[in-house]
C-alpha cells in the first residue's frame, strides 16, 4: 500500500463485540465526523446439534447503532469464516448498508460449490454481495477513506482493511502471543500467508491492528487489539525476523496438528452466501448438507 493511501491523523471510533462460543470479534467502526459507520465480521448465533439459528449477537450490534444514532454504509467480510456463520443480510435488512468482501469469493464459491454439491443454481460470481474488493481499492465511510489490501494465505480471499489508523486483518494475524492463522484449507497457502502477513507488518508502526479471533493464550483476558509494532517484535509466528522459509515449516507442521473448526460445515455454505442460508425447498424447509469425507 502506497503512503499516500495512509492517514494516521484519522482516528476512527472502534467498538469490539465479543462472541464467546466462537471466539470472534466483531467492530462497529464510526467515522469521528459524522453519523457513518461501519461493522466487520459479524456473527449469526446456531446451536449446531439442535439446527437453530438466533441472531443474539448481530442484535446487540444493531441496538448500539440505534442507541448512538448512527448510519450504517457497509457491512464488511474479511474473508470466508469456516469456524463462525455471518450475520451480514440480517443486519443489512435491519439497517441498510452494502455487503462487501474480496473479489476471490469467487474461488471459494467455485471450490465448496463442488464440495457441497451445490448444483447449477448456486452462483458462483459472487452476486450474492453489494461489492468485490480488488486489490487497493478505495470506499468511504462517511469522511473516512478506507483501502483494502489482499492479503491470502488463510484463504483466497482474505482482505484487510485500513481505515485511518486502523486495519482490520480479519485471520492473518493473531494477537503476538496467539500468532497467525492456519493455511491449510482447500486454496490456503503457508507461504502465501507469510507474505500477507508481511504486507501488514509494512504498515506504519503505530498502525492500531484489530483481531477477528482470540483464543486468550495461556488463561489471560481476551484481547483485540494491538500495534504493527508490537507484532513485528513479538509475535511468535512471525515475529524477530523469522524467515519465510522458517514460518512454512512451522505452520505446516502446526497445522497438520489441527482439527477442523467445530463450526465449518455450516459456516461455509453460509457465508459463501454472504450469511444466507441456502434456498428452501418446495416446503419451505431449509438444510445444510455434511459433506462425508468432503473435508
Amino acid at each position: 500500500m502506497t503512503p499516500d493511501l495512509i492517514d494516521m491523523a484519522v482516528k476512527p471510533d472502534v467498538t469490539g463485540f465479543f462472541d464467546p462460543a466462537t471466539n470472534t470479534i466483531s467492530y462497529l467502526v464510526k467515522d469521528p465526523g459524522s453519523h457513518a459507520c461501519a461493522v466487520i465480521d459479524t456473527v449469526m448465533d446456531i446451536d449446531y446439534a439442535a439446527g437453530r439459528i438466533t441472531h443474539q449477537s448481530a442484535d446487540e450490534i444493531i441496538a448500539e447503532i440505534d442507541r448512538r444514532g448512527l448510519s450504517l454504509e457497509w457491512v464488511i467480510e474479511t474473508h470466508v469464516h469456516a469456524d463462525h456463520l455471518s450475520a451480514a443480510p440480517y443486519i443489512q435488512e435491519k439497517l441498510g448498508g452494502k455487503i462487501g468482501v474480496g473479489s476471490q469469493i469467487t474461488v471459494i464459491q467455485e471450490t465448496f460449490g463442488k464440495i457441497f454439491n451445490e448444483g447449477t443454481e448456486f452462483e458462483r460470481d459472487g452476486s450474492q454481495f453489494d461489492k468485490l474488493f480488488e486489490d487497493g481499492d478505495i470506499y468511504q465511510i462517511g469522511g473516512m477513506r478506507a483501502s483494502v489490501i489482499h492479503t491470502p494465505g488463510h484463504t483466497p480471499a482474505c482482505m484487510t482493511h485500513v481505515i485511518g489508523n486502523a486495519a482490520f486483518v480479519g485471520d492473518t494475524l493473531f494477537m503476538p502471543d496467539g500468532g497467525s492463522a492456519r493455511a491449510d484449507f482447500p486454496g490456503g497457502d503457508a507461504g502465501e500467508l507469510y507474505d500477507s502477513i508481511q504486507k501488514v507488518l509494512a504498515l506504519p508502526d503505530e498502525m492500531r491492528l484489530f483481531m477477528c479471533h482470540d483464543y486468550g493464550p495461556g488463561g489471560r483476558e481476551i484481547q483485540w487489539e494491538t500495534t504493527v509494532a508490537e507484532e513485528k517484535a513479538n509475535n511468535i509466528h512471525v515475529g524477530g525476523g523469522k524467515t519465510r522459509e522458517e514460518f512454512i515449516e512451522f505452520r505446516t507442521k502446526r497445522d497438520a496438528q489441527l482439527a477442523m473448526p467445530k463450526l465449518i460445515i455450516p459456516s461455509l455454505q453460509v457465508n459463501m452466501r454472504a450469511g444466507r442460508l441456502p434456498e428452501a425447498d418446495e416446503e419451505g424447509k431449509t438444510f445444510l448438507k455434511v459433506p462425508v469425507n468432503g473435508l
